[in-house]
């Protein structure tokens, strides 16, 4: 059987998850990044280094978002987002999204060889040149379906 997703089981599917992808055009190609993310109820906050990712969504602020948890060929849910793509700048915004991704990263079940190193403010402070400097960044949510079908 296949259905639609309540906007409510949508936005909730969007909350306990994080990991989905971007959609975005430049006007002529269509690109599609998986990104980590963390959904507030209002705003797909997500992360990238500089390059043409970001360089795409800065000459077009129209993105999609898609989450899809596919257990198998008949068992999916997937949800779509329509919004606009804005950059946070530094200042207060950018500080807690990124104190966000820091927190939800720290609940992830990591290997103990890999480790975790500790996160301190000096580091969520961190100067580094521009060209590693992550962008930090939010989809706005316009639109949002969902679609599942159950075996």
């Amino acid at each position: 059987m296949i259905g639609n997703l309540t906007k409510e089981t949508s936005m909730a599917l969007l909350h306990d998850n994080t990991y989905g992808r971007i959609g975005c055009n430049d006007g002529y190609n269509t690109y599609v990044y998986p990104t980590n993310y963390f959904f507030d109820g209002k705003y797909i906050y997500c992360h990238a280094l500089p390059g043409s990712r970001v360089n795409v969504m800065r000459r077009n602020k129209r993105v999609c978002f898609q989450l899809e948890i596919l257990k198998d060929e008949m068992n999916w849910e997937s949800v779509l987002v329509q919004g606009d793509y804005e950059e946070l700048e530094e200042g207060r915004e950018r500080y807690y999204a990124m104190k966000s991704f820091v927190d939800r990263s720290m609940h992830l079940k990591i290997s103990e060889g890999l480790g975790m190193p500790e996160v301190t403010e000096a580091w969520l402070h961190l100067r580094l040149p521009d060209n590693l400097k992550p962008i930090i960044y939010r989809i706005s949510v316009d639109e949002i379906t969902g679609r599942y079908e159950m075996e």
